[in-house]
């Protein structure tokens, strides 16, 4: 099937795409597909096999666990833009998490051996996943210590700060179409104890809630307020 237009652009805006030559491209292209879900529905199932590196083309989907007592926990949010899942891949492991959309999502998806190949015959490719799972390993680091030491209202300033992340999701419209029920999911915390977060951040100065959405004022705040002791 050709490729989408949609997924074509989607492909050249990627940055691991810039270096790569003609040949290298074309294979991408061919090889790649995309998907469509609606908000709620399962991308991908915790323990399936890690078939194919994951791009985000447009709307918003969450990377989570669900314990055998049935408790949820967030590992991140993926916003439009973004890919994930070379960890698996690399390992060649079952996937250690689920991916489930938060919005109606368009999905991107390019097989276990094409991605191999371009790690192989690419070394620009090579260089961004390394920097990828860099910064991905800092993101977690910071994930542990802030659900562990952190409250709620820091909870959130980080979940936010971090969808700026340039090497991992690279958003960069400070106005997040993100409403209270999705932070509160991405944040592993109730709709109640969210908005409680939000209104002592928009106190704060840090961000302004809007209706749908959140305007972020202070980038910086944000992230140091994300990493301050509770």
């Amino acid at each position: 099937m050709p490729l989408s237009v949609e997924l074509q652009c989607f492909i050249s805006r990627s940055a691991w795409s810039a270096n790569l030559t003609q040949e290298q491209l074309a294979r991408v292209q061919k090889d790649a597909f995309q998907r469509s879900y609606s908000a709620g529905a399962l991308v991908c199932h915790r323990g399936a096999p890690a078939d194919h590196w994951i791009g985000v083309i447009e709307g918003l989907v969450k990377v989570d666990t669900v314990s055998k007592g049935g408790r949820a926990t967030t590992f991140a949010g993926v916003p439009a833009g973004s890919w994930f899942g070379e960890g698996a891949l690399l390992k060649d492991e079952p996937r250690p998490y689920s991916v489930v959309a938060l919005r109606d999502s368009e999905v991107a998806f390019i097989p276990h051996s094409t991605f191999e190949w371009l790690l192989e015959n690419s070394h620009s490719f090579s260089r961004f996943v390394i920097d990828q799972l860099n910064a991905r390993c800092g993101y977690y680091v910071g994930l542990v210590g802030n659900l562990r030491l952190q409250k709620a209202s820091a909870r959130v300033a980080f979940c936010l700060a971090e969808l700026f992340n340039p090497q991992l999701f690279g958003v960069t419209d400070l106005t997040l179409g993100l409403s209270q029920e999705e932070i509160g999911r991405l944040s592993g915390l109730s709709r109640q104890n969210t908005n409680r977060a939000l209104r002592e951040l928009a106190d704060a100065g840090l961000l302004a809630i809007e209706y749908g959405s959140v305007r972020i004022l202070d980038l910086t705040g944000l992230r140091d307020f994300a990493h301050s002791e509770d």
